[in-house]
């Protein structure tokens, strides 16, 4: 069981607790690839306060087809969902739409209490390197948020005022203390939203390749010239550190480095488009 909670994560719970009374609504950011293992269970309690949009970051590195069948799932279940590729501003109106539909109710009650419109006020919560930062900068008018590769990048509170008059509120990237399954903390290592430094990478990577060789093999194999698909994620990595000419001293197969490799790819998008959930499994089964 990997755990990973240090103790900056409890005093930001507690500092969105007391924000919430300072915005309308949540913007609450998950992975495209982990819609259902990258929403912190712990901040649920508190997001139905609020109206509420879900925003499938990182769309891009996703199965399109599944992407659409979670917006779907969601949408039944009452959210307003959409899908972006922040780091490239693709989806940008989608979100804002989404925004302005949750948002309806906060301007019904400001009409009503005879008040003149304003811009909407938003927290955006989500679990670390989701994408929360680049989310902001897509629709801010310059850079106003820190972003980076590596889960905690953003640690104070900022609010950020956007080009569509809605002003964002962004918080620290907050896991929870105990993961329900190993596999949600699988999923969670694997996309990074949990450092490489607290789990075994090899581990880790070898349960993916496992994963995605039942996905779609064919297209591991023509990625890492391998002529047929291996038999699991040992002979995998043998096989690609192989093809690579990842050799050590006395021609040993550098396996861990090829698995490095692997799991580094996969972050990036190298290997393809891959969604590890379905929403008929992950949220009906």
């Amino acid at each position: 069981m990997i755990q990973w909670y240090p103790g900056h994560m409890a005093k930001a719970k507690r500092n969105i607790e007391s924000d919430l009374a300072l915005v309308d609504m949540i913007i609450e950011v998950i992975d495209a690839r982990i819609p259902a293992a990258s929403r912190n269970p712990d901040l649920q309690p508190y997001l139905g306060r609020k109206a509420h949009v879900l925003l499938l970051n990182k769309a891009d590195l996703a199965d399109p087809q599944l992407t659409q069948r979670w917006l779907a799932a969601y949408r039944r279940r009452g959210y307003y969902p959409a899908a972006v590729n922040a780091a490239r501003k693709q989806g940008v109106r989608a979100l804002i739409a989404a925004v302005e539909k949750s948002a309806q109710p906060v301007y019904q009650k400001l009409a009503a209490k005879g008040r003149l419109p304003r811009g909407v006020r938003a927290m955006v919560l989500g679990i670390p390197n989701c994408g929360k930062s680049t989310v902001i900068n897509a629709l801010a008018p310059a850079a106003a948020a820190k972003t980076g590769n590596k889960p905690g990048v953003t640690k104070g509170k900022q609010w950020v005022k956007t080009r569509a008059g809605i002003e964002l509120l962004d918080t620290p990237g907050l896991l929870w203390p105990k993961f329900a399954s190993d596999d949600t903390a699988f999923k969670l290592a694997v996309c990074g939203s949990i450092s490489d430094l607290v789990f075994p990478v090899y581990q880790v990577a070898r349960q993916l390749a496992e994963l995605l060789l039942q996905i779609d093999a064919p297209a591991l194999c023509l990625r890492y010239k391998l002529k047929q698909a291996p038999e699991d994620g040992d002979a995998f990595f043998a096989d690609m550190a192989a093809a690579r000419g990842l050799l050590g001293p006395g021609g040993r197969l550098r396996t861990e480095d090829a698995a490095s490799v692997f799991l580094q790819e996969f972050r990036s998008g190298k290997l393809g488009r891959f969604t590890l959930e379905k929403p008929e499994e992950a949220l009906d089964g």
